[in-house]
């Protein structure tokens, strides 16, 4: 059976009871809707840890004004019986004001890594991922933390973090969960029009067909990017936000494609927007 916890304290003392008796703990970050991208993380910290720990909190701290906070989906309910349905130990469940009791006047910022691709359009949105990641992870001190490939920038913002300020957790990063159609899963699905819904397929098709073409050896990561802009703008409804060929590390952009690039793509249908990616490099 899944426990549910809602402070820092009862969590803490949890996590301390089982570390005590040498049990490896895994932990799932997210922000609730679950759907089946999050239960594979959960499933790969099930397989790999002897106690999972997922936690569900809409972290106010990385939605933007005009942005999508009060209406992001939420069913705690559902997600408790998907938790349990899974094998989690326990769900922390916080309110906003567990977590943030005082107004967050300090925050970790993302660098430059913040200020490329989604960067421009979601200001202040990685420091409030970082800052939410860096506080979950004192609180539960996991072995090992899971996310998924889907959020790719976040991914290496969080792998950055880890790595510069020394926090004793192994990260992994899990392939992207699918609809049938190719559309990556995603809470903000539940949002699109069933038109919008057909259409959002065109954001993968985009990123298969970059794809394809470095393996067949395209190397100009500009004429690549223009042919998934293309793509993108012939489907109905679509609003591109970006369509970018990256270095998978840094973020940066490539001109000449040698190594393993970040094929990336951020679109709007009507107030809904949507990230996919996919990795690529030079066929051997």
């Amino acid at each position: 059976m899944t426990v549910v916890l809602d402070t820092i304290l009862a969590t803490r003392r949890w996590v301390a009871r089982e570390r005590f008796a040498g049990k490896l703990i895994g932990f799932v970050p997210t922000m609730g809707a679950f759907h089946e991208g999050h239960l594979s993380l959960i499933r790969r910290a099930r397989r790999q840890c002897e106690r999972v720990v997922a936690s569900v909190f809409v972290n106010p701290l990385q939605f933007g004004e005009g942005e999508d906070f009060e209406r992001y989906p939420r069913d705690f309910s559902r997600d408790l019986a998907l938790a349990e349905q899974e094998g989690v130990d326990v769900l922390f469940h916080p309110a906003a004001e567990e977590m943030y009791p005082e107004a967050q006047q300090i925050t970790i910022q993302a660098g430059k890594l913040g200020e490329l691709l989604c960067g421009p359009a979601r200001p202040g949105h990685f420091a409030g991922v970082a800052t939410v990641v860096a506080k979950l992870l004192n609180i539960v001190q996991p072995d090992r933390i899971f996310f998924g490939q889907k959020d790719a920038q976040q991914a290496v913002i969080i792998e950055r973090m880890i790595a510069e300020l020394g926090f004793p957790v192994q990260m992994e990063v899990c392939p992207t969960v699918r609809e049938a159609d190719g559309l990556a899963m995603s809470s903000r699905n539940a949002y699109l029009r069933p038109e919008e819904r057909a259409n959002a397929t065109v954001l993968y098709r985009s990123l298969c067909h970059a794809a394809t073409r470095i393996r067949e050896g395209e190397r100009d990561a500009s004429r690549i990017e223009g042919e998934m802009r293309e793509m993108i703008g012939a489907a109905p409804g679509a609003a591109l936000d970006y369509a970018s060929v990256v270095d998978r590390r840094s973020l940066e952009g490539v001109s000449t494609i040698d190594r393993e690039v970040l094929a990336a793509v951020a679109v709007r249908f009507g107030k809904t927007r949507l990230i996919d990616n996919v990795i690529a490099g030079p066929a051997e």
